[in-house]
């Protein structure tokens, strides 16, 4: 048996941070679990690889979401990275703070460790973004950040629209005042490069002594003494080992996984646990409750000029761009997933942006899934509710640590969600239509203008909307005896164990999640050394 005095479980977002922060101190040793094995592949350094490696059964977890009237009873997949680096090797890149009312709410509800306040301290400490340090932007950190660098006509254009429409241009769209804006996306990308988590955090410090970096292990479940977890069974191929933890388990597996650990350790509602066979260590029904996700909705139109990038991934323009790529990490290849961020307000009346559009010069064939371009020039746009009210679950089916869960997404079963996604639809059609953009576009091609009353376009939506890959909620935190974690992220009813990642945001951060989960983790070090230290 080996031991360590934190075992960290999942080398994601959180994992990473959490890994490279607590081993920073002499004599504190770590180890860090990931079910998957290496993040080095060519695919997942170049940007532009992320369809392919979002795809791939090896590097990837394909939890499939059981069909619903708002998937249209079809099946989906809810795609999370299984690799080092978790989700920040295999996604889109874009990265979104979040707004600082987001953190003010989770502080009303926990505590003030999470408040605006200590959240834009942790965003200054991690990141080193190209714009160079600022008064709430970080210059010196790991996390390398750039702006979108492939401009033109078209996506001046689209900024220019934005502009029309009263939002505020941005050099930084994630300057922090829970405004209305628009401005070129800031990535995780540098010298053409993606900045995973374990690119960021993990490879930097691979060095260190007090470090144990183990993958391909799997997580069975906690052992607990008592109620004090001291122990991780885990499977790493036919073998099975044991790891013990003198201080802290840690869970950092996600959204997806989380909550599946701890219900199989006995942490769970208990009269499912029961049902499963499973000794109830702590009952705890929130437990994989108070899923919440994106809806999006992919619009598209088609173009009067050759200016979108439809014609930059196929055939010999393919071939040349790989070549750019390969010889100067530069071009079509090192971009990321949309060029152009938006955060709109549904209505004057609310407090702040409620819709996030992500907006991109290219646009694609249904005909194919998505998984293939259009021929003909286009752009395209995902829009979706920023803060949904509709939640759902996911449940263990079993014992079986390789059996993937039950997945009830729920969407939009709150008259604000259907009503903010009717807006999301509309408010791309008045984007589309402002003078600076009009002069590009022939029409709208997806779902096209004959879907244009409210039904139409909550069924265009249930056959042909998205998951944001934005889970959050699982492992709720709240100062609530309810909540499955406590505002130091410590686990009711137990000892020893915490959970750090986007499972405990009781509601998203208005915008992807990658930025938010670093930024959490980077804090939630803070307290877990605040406590050692007592």
């Amino acid at each position: 048996m080996r031991e360590f005095d934190y075992v960290i479980v999942g080398a994601g977002a959180a994992g990473c941070v959490l890994a490279h922060r607590l081993s920073a101190t002499p004599g504190v040793t770590v180890a860090l679990l990931e079910a998957g094995g290496s993040d080095k592949h060519p695919f997942i350094q170049m940007p532009k690889g992320l369809a392919k490696v979002m795809a791939d059964p090896k590097r990837t977890w394909q939890y499939r979401a059981d069909p619903e009237a708002a998937t249209a009873y079809q099946p989906e997949i809810w795609a999370r990275g299984r690799l080092l680096g978790g989700s920040s090797s295999v996604n889109g890149m874009m990265y979104v703070r979040g707004q600082p009312a987001d953190f003010d709410e989770l502080a009303r509800v926990s505590s003030d460790d999470w408040s605006w306040r200590h959240i834009g301290a942790a965003y200054r400490a991690l990141e080193a973004h190209e714009l160079g340090e600022g008064e709430t932007r970080g210059g010196n950190g790991a996390l390398r950040l750039t702006l979108a660098d492939r401009r033109t006509p078209l996506t001046e254009a689209m900024i220019a629209a934005g502009s029309a429409m009263g939002l505020a241009r941005k050099e930084d769209v994630n300057d922090p005042d829970n405004a209305v804006c628009v401005g070129y996306a800031s990535r995780t990308i540098w010298r053409g490069r993606r900045q995973s988590a374990s690119t960021a955090f993990l490879d930097p410090v691979l060095h260190r002594a007090n470090l144990q970096v183990i993958a391909d292990a799997t997580v069975d479940r906690i052992r607990f003494e008592g109620k004090r977890a001291v122990e991780l069974e885990v499977l790493s191929g036919s073998e099975r080992m044991v790891l013990r933890a003198r201080k802290e388990i840690i869970l950092a597996a996600g959204a997806m996984a989380s909550p599946g650990i701890l219900q199989r350790s006995g942490v769970g509602a208990a009269a499912q646990l029961a049902q499963l066979g499973i000794q109830v260590v702590h009952d705890s029904p929130e437990v994989g409750r108070n899923l919440r996700e994106h809806r999006g909705i992919i619009q598209q139109w088609r173009l009067k000029v050759p200016m979108s990038d439809n014609s930059e991934y196929a055939g010999l323009p393919l071939l040349r761009n790989m070549l750019r790529y390969y010889t100067a990490r530069t071009g079509a290849m090192a971009s990321a997933a949309y060029e152009v961020g938006m955060w709109l307000k549904s209505d004057r009346s609310v407090p702040r942006p409620d819709i996030q559009f992500l907006v991109a010069p290219f646009s694609f064939d249904y005909s194919t899934q998505r998984t293939a371009l259009e021929k003909q020039p286009g752009m395209s746009i995902v829009g979706y509710p920023l803060r949904p009210t509709s939640s759902g679950e996911i449940h263990i089916r079993s014992k079986n640590p390789h059996e993937l869960p039950e997945l009830k997404p729920n969407y939009r079963v709150t008259s604000e969600d259907r009503a903010l996604m009717i807006r999301t639809v509309q408010l791309a059609r008045e984007f589309a239509g402002q003078a600076p953009l009009r002069a590009f576009i022939e029409a709208e091609t997806f779902p096209g203008l004959a879907c244009a009353s409210d039904d139409a376009i909550i069924e265009a939506y249930d056959k042909f909307g998205t998951c944001g890959y934005h889970a959050v909620g699982s492992c709720r935190m709240g100062s609530d005896a309810a909540s499955v974690v406590d505002p130091e992220l410590r686990v009711r009813g137990v000892e020893a164990l915490r959970v750090v990642d986007t499972s405990i945001f009781p509601q998203i951060p208005s915008g992807n999640t990658n930025a938010p989960t670093m930024a959490m983790a980077w804090r939630a070090a803070d307290l877990i050394m605040r406590e050692a230290a007592r």
